[in-house]
């Protein structure tokens, strides 16, 4: 099992909390699976999907009230839980903790070059590409 498969269903629970403490339960939910899907484009490699789709995240966040530092603080909590996670699940098997090590350093360096890129759109502005 690859790190997309383990690692959506924590990804879904992590941003599910951080955006139900900010936000109505139905939007709570739309940003999620929004930013999910970004998720899911990044460790893929997808970095056009994840492009448009953080984007669109963005997006909606502002219409929702909430800044893009709260996308950076949801991406640094779900970063956190899936360090631990690696440290605690695959501690006995150096060769898979050091691929899944590896793997979220790359992961935290494609979202720290997302965040430095990040340019936001003013209030109301959707991007050409948004997904409605």
């Amino acid at each position: 099992m690859g790190l997309l498969e383990w690692s959506e269903p924590v990804i879904f629970d992590r941003l599910r909390h951080a955006y139900r403490q900010r936000v109505e339960d139905d939007a709570g939910l739309t940003l999620t699976r929004l930013h999910c899907r970004a998720w899911r484009a990044l460790i893929a490699g997808d970095m056009a999907t994840f492009g448009k789709m953080r984007a669109t995240l963005v997006f909606t966040l502002r219409n929702n009230g909430l800044e893009v530092d709260d996308l950076a603080e949801a991406d640094s909590e779900t970063m956190a839980e899936l360090v631990e996670i690696v440290i605690a699940r695959f501690q006995r098997s150096e060769r898979i903790a050091k691929g899944y090590h590896l793997a979220l350093v790359d992961l935290a360096r494609r979202l720290a070059l997302a965040e430095r890129a990040a340019k936001p759109l003013p209030r109301g502005v959707a991007p050409t590409y948004a997904y409605a």
